[in-house]
Parts: structure tokens; sequence; C-alpha cells
């Protein structure tokens, strides 16, 4: 079954690290909270076991796996919980060896014996977990999801594969691949944003597509301000010491503002040769997954361990391309990178357990490329071609994440992802789209075929490369 993908998708708000095994798992423990109460079984639940497998187990401690799950049972939202609560949260429900299902009903729950971690794979997908609702009357009750990147939950059966139809229907130019989205482009006589316009206002107010898209920019403007003014070592146990409180004071001077949008306007007043706007792109992205890697409010972009691409990308466009940008440019921007996003999504994967870290800071990349190459004037061609040629080389990209923690090589993964994204924008800016030799919907595939030889080992498991190469003792 096609499936019909919103921007808003695509470009989520939640709580780090990670989207596949913190919001994925989060937003599964919701499912099963009302699959409960579709069945009225809530009130009868005695206790709760969660099997976790694959890679969500290999690598779940140091993604807070166990935390979004207990969070999601007892009735908390990703997207609106107080950040500061989370951990107290938490230790209380270790504490008392009790949860509040759905903030209604509380059971026993020890949280060390009811989230198991099995190494084993299950075969529909790397990130799979089971719920399991033991009842008073001595049944059972079992459901099983599958997080498979950038905060999609599925289950294996599809049940929602009718709705989805529905969904799609709304859509007047519906798009599985690049080719199709410029078609679209030259009939239409539209940009990319234009026809990804069209497509959200089928499904939604235009009023609603302007507030949440601004909002999505309000939550990456300030994850980015918050990481830019906060110091110290990052949770974990790898003793990372943030860096962009260090590199924000040398390159900002003495600047005054008390917000983030007059921060936002300081920035423009700095100086702007090459090595600094380096510096400001390398700032902003470790500036937004420091914030993730603490458990902060980010905009999954498609995921959470690249979430600093594409807020760095838009930045650097309103603080040293282009002073004039207005709220127009930033939809325009983040629509573009939603679309790009969902072609990646339809004809590959966003997992880093399915494909490796191509998966995600290659699509974001990508996602931010095209973005950019739209709002400095390119056209849909070009657009497209910005997108490739970021992807091309972010090609064959391995996970491994040291002590399965969305830090190291992680973090600095986003500043190399901005980088190229920019770069790619100007090569394609440059280039008659024409020529190109290989069009975005071939290196989709080719990411696809390439994940799919990937050994296991690179694909977010911690059981190779630089994640057994340097052990946290070394750290």
């Amino acid at each position: 079954m096609e499936e019909c993908i919103s921007v808003f998708d695509m470009l989520k708000i939640g709580v780090g690290p990670s989207s596949s095994h913190t919001l994925g798992p989060w937003r599964a423990a919701e499912r099963f909270l009302n699959e409960l109460k579709d069945e009225d079984l809530l009130h009868h639940v005695k206790n709760l076991s969660i099997d976790l497998y694959g890679s969500l187990s290999l690598t779940g401690k140091g993604h807070a796996t166990d935390y979004a799950i207990m969070l999601g049972l007892s009735g908390q939202d990703p997207e609106y919980i107080p950040v500061q609560y989370i951990d107290i949260i938490v230790q209380s429900i270790k504490r008392n060896n009790e949860i509040k299902l759905a903030n209604q009903y509380s059971i026993p729950f020890d949280a060390e014996k009811a989230i198991l971690f099995n190494k084993n794979f299950l075969p529909f997908h790397a990130n799979g977990m089971t719920f399991t609702a033991h009842l008073n009357n001595g049944k059972n009750y079992t459901s099983t999801f599958y997080s498979i990147g950038g905060g999609f939950v599925v289950k294996e059966e599809r049940i929602n594969a009718k709705k989805k139809h529905q969904i799609k229907c709304a859509f007047p130019f519906p798009i599985q691949n690049a080719e199709e989205l410029l078609k679209y482009t030259i009939t239409q006589k539209k940009s990319v944003s234009e026809i990804v316009y069209a497509n959200e206002i089928s499904m939604r107010p235009e009023v609603e597509v302007h507030s949440e898209l601004i909002r999505i920019w309000h939550t990456m403007l300030e994850c980015m301000y918050i990481g830019c003014h906060s110091e110290g070592i990052l949770p974990g146990g790898l003793n990372v010491r943030r860096r962009a409180f260090d590199m924000h004071q040398g390159l900002i001077g003495l600047a005054n503002y008390n917000t983030p949008q007059e921060w936002l306007e300081s920035i423009r007043k700095t100086e702007v040769k090459f090595r600094q706007i380096l510096k400001w792109v390398s700032c902003f992205a470790l500036a937004t997954n420091e914030v993730n890697a603490a458990l902060g409010r980010v905009v999954t972009a498609p995921t959470n361990g690249s979430a600093g691409v594409i807020p760095a990308v838009l930045m650097y466009y309103l603080v040293i391309e282009n002073h004039d940008a207005n709220e127009k440019h930033i939809k325009q921007f983040l629509m573009v990178a939603g679309q790009i996003g969902s072609i990646f999504k339809q004809g590959s994967t966003i997992s880093a357990a399915m494909g490796g870290c191509q998966a995600e800071i290659g699509v974001s990349s990508a996602m931010a490329a095209g973005a950019l190459c739209e709002v400095m004037g390119g056209t849909p061609d070009q657009v497209l071609m910005a997108a490739e040629i970021a992807m091309e080389h972010h090609l064959g990209l391995t996970c491994d994440p040291i002590g399965g923690l969305v830090q190291i090589p992680c973090i600095e993964r986003n500043t190399m992802g901005a980088i190229k994204a920019i770069n790619a924008a100007e090569l394609a800016m440059e280039t008659d789209a024409k020529n190109a030799k290989v069009p975005l919907d071939k290196v989709i595939d080719t990411m696809w075929q390439t994940a799919k030889d990937m050994n296991s080992k690179y694909k977010e498991t911690s059981e190779g490369g630089l994640a057994v190469a340097v052990n946290m003792t070394d750290c």
C-alpha cells in the first residue's frame, strides 16, 4: 500500500536522544495503551512485560528506550512533556516499583524485570518490541510494534492500510519518487514547495499549516539557543563535554540579547569570513545534537540522531546568506526538506538500524541541500540535484555509536552533514541540471541496495566500527 506522508510526519517535535529508539518506543507504548482502552482492558491489567528485540535491545540502554517506554505507558506526551520532569517521573517509577498506566491506574512495575532486552532479531524489522498485559483473569493481551525510523511505528499486519489509502487520495499531487515530483513542477509550473503546500492544505486548514511550520522552526531555534548556552558534561557515561557553548562564546562576542529571535539578529551582525561560517554552522549543529543527547526537546528531521543538520543549514541561510529572509522562506525551506525526506522514506529507509548512518545523516543532508537550493533561487531540477549530490557523498556511512549513545560520532556527523548540504546546494546552483548523470531516484535506490549489503554490525547495534574500536573505559 502506497503511503501519503505529510511534512509533519517527517518533521516531528519530540524528545531525544533517538527517533527510532526513544520516540518510536514512546509512541508504541501510547498505541498499546490505546489498544487496551479500545478493548476495555486498561483497568483489568495486573502487570506488564515488554520485550525489546534486535537493535532496540542492543543499544536500547544508551538510547533511553526503557525511559521512553515508561514515560509512554505513564501517559506522557513527548511533544509537550516538560523535559525537566523526565528523570523525575522515571526515577519515581523505579523507586516505587509502580507505574500509573495512562496516568489513571497504578499497577506494580519493576522496570529491571518488566523491560527485557533480547538480542535476537524479529524477522520483520530490526527494531521490534512486544508489549504484554497480564490481566486479572489470568489471560494475556499481546501486541508487537516496529519502530522503523523517524518516530514512525508500524505493525506487521498493516491494520491501518485502508486509512493510509484514504489519506493518500486527499493529495492532489501524490508523490512516490523524485521523478513524479519533478513532473508535477513542470506540468503545474510550480516550485517544489508550492506542490508540497497544495498537498498539505488538502489535509488541514492553511492557518494550521502555517502555524505548525512556524512552531517547528521555533522549536529548532530554541533548541539551538539552549544548546549554545548550556555547558557541562553530557549524560551516559562517555563524559562527553559540550562544545557548542565554548564555540558560541568565541563567535558571539559581547552581543546583548534576551530571546532566541534577538540572538538570531545578533548573529547577523557578526563577522562572516569563511572560517567563521564553518564554525557557526558547526556550532548550530553541535548545539542541537547536544540538546538531543541530553534528552532535550528537538525536531526529528528526519531522525533525532540527525536532528542538527536541517536547523543548522536553515539558520545559516537566515543569519549569513539572506538577512531579509522571513517566515515565507522558513516555511518554504521546511516544506521542501520534508518532501525530500518522504521520498527517501518511501524509496529506501530513514532507519539507521536498517541502513546505517547514510539513512540518517545522509538523508538529512539531502533534505537540507534541496531546501537550501530552492530558497536560494534554484529550479526544481536543481533542488533534486542538490539532494542527490548530498546523498551521493554519504553512501555507505555506517552507524556505530560508542556505548550505544547518540554522541560519538553522531554529534560531529551532524556538522559534516550540514556543511555537505551547503556545498551540494552551491554545486547544484552552478550546474545545468540537464547535464546531471545521476538522478535522485537512482541514488535512493543505490542507498537501499547499499543498506541491504551492509553488515548488521554497522547498523546501530554497537557491534562494529568505532563502537568496538573505542571502549567506554577509554573515555
